[in-house]
């Protein structure tokens, strides 16, 4: 599936006039990226019609619209790098990102209109409500940056529609062209939601802890931003008051360099166990993940499905 959707990319001309609202799209699309989305929506179709392929339209609009988060996303955290390269903005400017990107969403809504009509009028409230909810977790995130601490509550809050969202209406968008029960769309929209959550806390987890070369973005860029993650939340949740009052010193100075602030905060994190709790919450979601697939009637196999999950998890079995 992931090949289909390389090669389908990949046919896509880019080429076209203005170059310069078109070209970083092209840029943007072949840089790679594990395509997880649009095998999600394959995989959802796939698992009540041998005939994924109905789906792939879906999908690529999926695709398209994900990269435009990531476009915007990155102006927003003024990242220098994405996938290992340049991000857009760094490459060209920040007007030319947010044109291109904007012309990313219009040209996603272009793929759906590929889509049976009967299908189309069920997929585009999802496809729609799921692309707002995205936008309002965006901001969600963005307001945290300016609060001095949240609630756990809020933060699983605005990584559901942050990320989660995503990756479930992909499911449920691939369900539908696939002519699922609505029942089996609604359990297989549960199942994205809670592997989203896991996906988002392994995410928090990596810019961390993760290998740059291998995370394909500098380490530490959430400390530096004062993302509110779940290792920052949890770490203001249950840190002594000294602890507490360390952390928001070494995140709010401006004087330490980065590489030390991010030693530094590191640190209080190993101190105080966040990694682990970290790998007991993406477990737990995991579970749940798996007891909502359960109760999908699925014609084809869901084995497939449950290893992808485990591999965006990261958990070990």
């Amino acid at each position: 599936m992931q090949t289909i959707v390389q090669k389908y990319l990949a046919n896509i001309n880019w080429s076209i006039t203005p170059e310069q609202l078109y070209e970083p799209i092209g840029y943007t699309l072949e840089s790679g990226g594990k395509r997880i989305r649009p095998q999600l929506v394959l995989m959802g179709c796939a698992l009540f019609d041998s005939d994924f392929k109905k789906a792939l339209d879906a999908a690529i609009a999926v695709e398209i619209f994900h990269n435009f988060t990531l476009l915007h996303d990155d102006v927003m955290d003024h990242a220098e790098m994405r996938r290992n390269r340049p991000t857009v903005h760094t490459k060209w400017d920040e007007n030319t990102a947010i044109l291109s990107g904007d012309a990313m969403l219009i040209k996603a809504y272009r793929f759906l209109e590929k889509i049976e009509p009967e299908k189309l009028l069920k997929v585009l409230p999802i496809f729609s409500e799921m692309a707002l909810q995205v936008c309002e977790g965006q901001q969600y995130d963005m307001n945290f940056e300016n609060s001095e601490e949240i609630g756990e509550d809020e933060y699983f809050k605005m990584i559901r529609l942050k990320t989660a969202v995503l990756l479930a209406a992909s499911l449920q968008i691939g369900a539908i062209i696939g002519n699922a029960s609505t029942e089996d769309a609604h359990w297989l929209y549960e199942f994205g939601i809670a592997i989203g959550i896991a996906f988002q806390l392994r995410d928090d987890y990596l810019d961390v802890y993760g290998d740059p070369k291998i995370f394909g973005k500098k380490i530490g860029g959430d400390i530096l931003c004062k993302k509110k993650s779940f290792l920052l939340v949890n770490a203001l949740k249950t840190a002594k008051l000294w602890q507490k009052a360390e952390l928001k010193e070494i995140i709010n100075s401006d004087a330490l360099p980065d590489d030390e602030k991010i030693a530094k905060v590191t640190a209080i994190y190993n101190t105080m166990e966040i990694p682990q709790l970290c790998e007991k919450f993406i477990n737990n979601y995991m579970d749940k993940a798996l007891t909502y697939l359960d109760k999908v009637n699925a014609r084809f196999p869901k084995q497939p499905l449950i290893d992808l999950a485990i591999q965006l998890s990261g958990r070990k079995e």
